[in-house]
């Protein structure tokens, strides 16, 4: 049974602080990356639908792009792109979340 952690008052604390001490110039950036995810607790990331030829396909003709300047800005290849708006493969990994992006905000939020 998976329980979720909260973030105490006094993480949350230390993590403004350390923005603070960022923002500043008294904590380095490598440093300041070094704040994992556990600090951070329950964030929340979107979930990822699953997206369908007919919506990519209409998420790239509402950006008035072709099929390989809408497989450049996701760096993928055009046939990879014609596969996906026919249906033939499904998107993934990094395609999937860039494309839930999209759908989300526009193609302007890649650009």
């Amino acid at each position: 049974m998976a329980t979720k952690k909260r973030v105490s008052p006094l993480a949350k604390a230390l993590l403004e602080t350390a923005d603070d001490m960022r923002k500043s110039g008294l904590m380095d950036k490598t440093c300041h990356d070094k704040i994992t995810l556990r600090h951070l607790g329950d964030t929340k990331i979107p979930a990822l639908a699953p997206i369908t030829g007919a919506q990519i396909k209409s998420i790239r003709e509402r950006a008035n792009l072709s099929q390989a300047v809408f497989a450049r800005y996701l760096n993928l290849t055009v046939g990879y792109v014609s596969q996906l708006e026919r249906g033939t493969k499904q998107p993934t990994g990094a395609a999937l979340a860039l494309l839930n992006v999209i759908k989300r905000k526009g193609i302007d939020a890649i650009l």
